[in-house]
């Protein structure tokens, strides 16, 4: 880890009702958008219908730090429609009203202490209870959906 900026961060991607579909923990230093793709590629396969289930979103909601034309290529490859801010615009693009969704969806997580101050000093066991807090965030979301 660099001496820029210690510590670890989080990487979340949600659906369109905040419930986590794949997390993972890097360090502090590390920019946001190379964690993009690994994070899409996590995403669980969901059974339903019959026929290929879809495992990848239609749309990708993200800030000014994935504003990158390289990723935006990346995405349209792959079917998804990049939404994301442009850097050096003003704000007004409309993103708000849909980043309150991952804004609640880290506020639930952090309420776990051990994931707001990390005490861990290996990167697996922290990201084993990043994984738990979110297995326990989907688990009281289908407690209240029955």
């Amino acid at each position: 880890m660099d001496r820029g900026r210690p510590g670890s961060q989080h990487h979340v991607i949600v659906d369109r009702l905040g419930t986590p579909l794949a997390a993972s923990v890097t360090d502090g230093n590390r920019h946001d958008v190379t964690q993009l793709l690994p994070l899409l590629d996590a995403i669980p396969r969901i059974r339903g219908q019959r026929g290929r289930p879809r495992h990848r979103p239609k749309r990708l909601f993200a800030d000014r730090g994935y504003d990158y034309d390289v990723y935006r290529r990346l995405l349209w490859k792959r079917g998804i429609k990049p939404l994301i801010a442009r850097r050096g615009i003003a704000h007004g693009s409309g993103l708000g009203r849909t980043r309150w969704v991952l804004e609640r969806t880290f506020a639930r997580l952090y309420q776990f202490k051990r994931l707001r101050i990390r005490y861990e000093h290996r990167a697996d066991l922290h990201q084993g209870l990043l994984e738990l807090a979110c297995s326990i965030i989907c688990l009281r979301r289908l407690r209240r959906s029955f």
